[in-house]
């Protein structure tokens, strides 16, 4: 753990081991605003004119991987997190905590744990109700990729028509979603969606994701988050979604969503994330090249 200047910022927090680094503004968010093997690129994508920026009084994206509360609605899960976080080193992992928003009155912290040797962080996202009522929310977990990649999202287990009368998952759409458009690829076993620079209208898809995988492979490596499978006694956000994508021209986002809790006064609600990253995996196509090259390195 070390304190440093990125990006503009003058207050960072950089973790890192012999294999991959990160590092975390704590001049506003919390933001994990890089993620990638040591002296290599980033995974993520961030927002030249939006770095080093603090005290806007309007929400900036500013790239990296942030934390929203679910279902997304206008202002509430836009809120600025525009203001310096207090960090706390807990030896296994560092504790990033952001303000109470003062307009939603929840408070939101982030617990990042980097393992000791592997290309692997746990990434926890917890949000307190702060108001004397209930709350209805979810954590949701949003990673925004680096653009050219292209996104792998697990489909649910395959199986035949006499064994399964019942259907065994759902996709759901947007307004603005388009299955025609040339960056879907609908495979038996996945769903690939590719972002494009030259894209001039968005993309979105949800499901209940029962592999509990979300990936982006993008110039040779391989991001991967896992979180919780989809629980079916569970209802979740965005008719029953615990995985999302979205892309447009700039990026590519991997989502994942918590289950839908009535949150009390005073309590919390936790989502959990573990992020591996592979290196010299080739870019997938189709269920043949994520079996070939993607789930040997899962196996592994």
């Amino acid at each position: 753990m070390k304190q440093i200047p990125f990006l503009g910022w003058q207050n960072c927090v950089q973790l890192s081991n012999p294999q991959v680094e990160l590092v975390v503004t704590a001049d506003v968010g919390p933001r994990i605003i890089h993620f990638g093997f040591v002296n290599d690129e980033n995974v993520f994508a961030t927002f030249p004119s939006q770095l080093g920026r603090t005290g806007d009084t309007e929400w900036q994206n500013y790239g990296g991987h942030r934390f929203w509360l679910a279902p997304e609605e206008m202002p509430r899960t836009y809120y600025p997190d525009n203001n310096p976080v207090t960090v706390a080193d807990h030896g296994r992992f560092v504790r990033f905590i952001a303000p109470v928003e003062t307009t939603t009155r929840m408070q939101k912290t982030l617990d990042v744990a980097l393992d000791l040797n592997a290309a692997k962080v746990t990434v926890t996202h917890t949000v307190q109700n702060l108001n004397p009522w209930t709350v209805e929310l979810a954590p949701w977990a949003l990673s925004v990729m680096a653009p050219g990649g292209t996104a792998v999202f697990p489909l649910p287990p395959r199986g035949s028509h006499q064994g399964n009368l019942l259907p065994t998952g759902h996709l759901i759409t947007w307004a603005y979603t388009n299955l025609a458009d040339p960056r879907w690829s609908w495979g038996e076993q996945h769903i690939l969606l590719r972002q494009d620079p030259h894209a001039t209208t968005p993309q979105k898809i949800g499901g209940n994701s029962a592999a509990g995988w979300l990936g982006y492979v993008r110039d040779g490596r391989f991001f991967r988050k896992t979180f919780a499978p989809h629980n079916p006694n569970a209802t979740y956000p965005d008719r029953n979604s615990s995985a999302e994508l979205y892309t447009d021209a700039n990026i590519l986002e991997l989502e994942s969503l918590a289950p839908l809790v009535q949150l009390q006064p005073n309590a919390s609600a936790s989502h959990t994330e573990t992020w591996q990253l592979f290196n010299h995996v080739p870019t997938p196509h189709n269920d043949a090249d994520v079996v070939a090259h993607l789930l040997p390195k899962i196996q592994e």
